[in-house]
């Protein structure tokens, strides 16, 4: 989804590649972010080649920023315990 967050429309092939994920398993992945409503996907065709194109929706992007807001607060709490936690060294070592 941070992917799409940066484009309008994205070639399938291109979102696979850049991922890393084989056909099949960006297929599963897009079909239950499209039943979430999360994303839209569009297939049609350059010149008689099959395409299929996806993008994040107005939901998809809502719930993408809520995600990132909230990693941002673990993150920061996280390093606030950790400055309160602070010691000069760690475990011993035989």
């Amino acid at each position: 989804m941070s992917l799409l967050a940066a484009t309008d429309w994205a070639e399938f092939g291109f979102v696979r590649d850049t991922v890393g994920l084989s056909d099949s398993a960006l297929s599963k992945q897009v079909t239950t972010l499209a039943n979430l409503e999360f994303v839209e996907v569009d297939k049609g065709y350059v010149g008689k080649r099959p395409r299929t194109w996806i993008r994040l929706s107005t939901t998809g992007r809502s719930a993408l920023g809520g995600h990132i807001t909230a990693l941002q607060h673990i993150a920061a709490t996280a390093a606030e315990h950790g400055i309160a936690h602070r010691v000069e060294r760690g475990p011993a070592t035989a």
